[in-house]
């Protein structure tokens, strides 16, 4: 398994940028299904969440388990639950069963 190292909701606050998405072991484009490869999440500090991509923006909450291994993004009508399979101050890998795996890295802007 996978090591998490103990990270905090501190070091989720800030940009990331997805930069691999998986699905059943295969590869998704995220340039042909988001139509841009500009896809971010943004934390913030009060459990504001933003999704950024390309032009559009959706609002949404945020929330870590205690444990700090699921993440739960609360859009407007159901929340996304994700397993956090590895973390760190630069790199985060989340899976939800339904959409697959995303790895993101962080961005300073």
């Amino acid at each position: 398994g996978l090591s998490v190292s103990a990270q905090t909701s501190n070091e989720l606050i800030g940009k990331w940028q997805l930069v691999k998405w998986t699905k059943n072991g295969k590869d998704k484009n995220i340039q042909e299904y988001y139509k841009t490869d500009q896809v971010f999440q943004v934390f913030k500090e009060n459990g504001e969440f933003l999704s950024l991509v390309g032009d559009e923006s959706h609002k949404a909450k945020w929330k870590l388990s205690k444990n700090n291994s699921e993440l739960t993004i609360i859009a407007v009508l159901m929340p996304v639950k994700f397993s956090v399979d590895y973390f760190d101050a630069q790199k985060r890998i989340i899976t939800t069963p339904q959409i697959g795996t995303f790895e993101y890295k962080k961005v300073t802007e």
